[in-house]
């Protein structure tokens, strides 16, 4: 069942318990600190927080010029010590990277002052729910590389029971310090969009997000110049969705129309394991199988079948993450018909075997 989430009914989405744990976060602390780590320290720098797994506290690591600007606030993490945060700032702009660490329940808030983008690089859930004020309660198990927006000022919860450990993304602009160049025009990024979204997809934004998240990791490979650049990519993607260039661009460029596009990409997920010809799926959005290849590629920047080939290796991740499957059985559940060309498929897309893959999420 749907249940709303306008208003203040998305308080309903918390249970009691939830609620409560809010309540004991240590967040009011470390905010302080945060706070107080701006005023000491207000400049146009580039800095790192490198938070580890004990007790949800972080500590600042000084990198390039050694001055940043932290946002007053960020995402409340239920319980923190389950988790993995790493903080790259710049006035305006703050990125955070967030890992799991066991697949026990994790619930996620916020209610900021600053626009939030949340970027799901991995994602798969037995149960839970998002929610953000001013739309349906969302249960979506299956969301890697897909997004949230969540306006300034707006709630948002997230509670995820983990099917495996999971990694996303947080990005937060100031709606009044972060200026976007547009054409002629500067444009702050407070005109991005008065509308949330939930579990949206777009190729150019996961791109730049990459981009950044790289930089979250190894944020020696770049400055403050750097990060503030690829956040401008980043608002100007989000500017674009406000005017509805990017929800009319798969048509403009040849690409599949909307309906196409959830029609084809349903079929495959229900089809994971077995092998789809391309001219069933060209049937089903009614095109031929050359103008259908060609349109899928556009909307998806690959081809049906690679793209399907992709979706068995991001599945096989998840069910490597479950120590009561073998890899041998696990290669069959996806379609592959030994575990020997499992093996090759996945070390080619991963760089590791399934095994090796499975010892690293020890």
């Amino acid at each position: 069942m749907v249940r709303g989430c306008g208003d203040m009914s998305w308080v309903a989405a918390m249970t009691e318990s939830s609620l409560e744990n809010t309540r004991q976060l240590p967040w009011a602390d470390h905010d302080s600190e945060f706070r107080n780590r701006n005023e000491q320290s207000r400049g146009h720098g580039l800095s790192l927080i490198d938070g580890g797994l004990a007790k949800g506290t972080a500590t600042p690591r000084q990198l390039s010029l050694a001055k940043s600007a932290y946002c007053d606030a960020t995402v409340e993490i239920s319980p923190p010590e389950l988790v993995r945060r790493r903080v790259i700032a710049c006035p305006g702009l703050t990125a955070e990277s967030v890992q799991t660490a066991s697949r026990s329940k994790i619930e996620y808030s916020f209610h900021g002052p600053t626009h939030l983008l949340v970027a799901y690089e991995d994602g798969v859930r037995t149960g839970g729910q998002t929610c953000v004020q001013g739309l349906p309660q969302a249960t979506l198990r299956r969301f890697a590389r897909k997004f949230t927006f969540v306006p300034a000022g707006y709630h948002y919860y997230e509670c995820h029971e983990l099917r495996a450990l999971s990694r996303l993304m947080y990005f937060y602009f100031d709606p009044f310090k972060f200026v976007v160049q547009s054409g002629a025009r500067c444009e702050q990024i407070e005109q991005i969009s008065s509308s949330p979204r939930v579990f949206f997809e777009d190729e150019d934004l996961w791109h730049s997000a990459m981009e950044l998240k790289n930089l979250i990791e190894k944020p020696e490979l770049g400055d403050e110049v750097y990060l503030q650049a690829l956040g401008v990519v980043i608002a100007y993607r989000l500017l674009r969705f406000k005017r509805g260039e990017a929800r009319n661009r798969s048509l403009a460029r040849g690409g599949l129309a909307a309906w196409q596009q959830r029609i084809a990409l349903a079929y495959i997920e229900e089809h994971i394991s077995e092998r789809i010809e391309l001219a069933t799926l060209a049937g089903l959005v009614r095109q031929s199988p050359f103008h259908f290849c060609r349109a899928f590629k556009r909307s998806f920047g690959t081809p049906p079948l690679r793209y399907q080939a992709k979706r068995r290796i991001d599945q096989a991740k998840a069910l490597l993450a479950m120590p009561e499957m073998s890899v041998t059985e696990i290669g069959l559940s996806i379609g592959f018909g030994c575990s020997s060309s499992f093996a090759t498929a996945f070390r080619k897309a991963t760089g590791f075997t399934p095994t090796e893959y499975q010892r690293s999420l020890g």
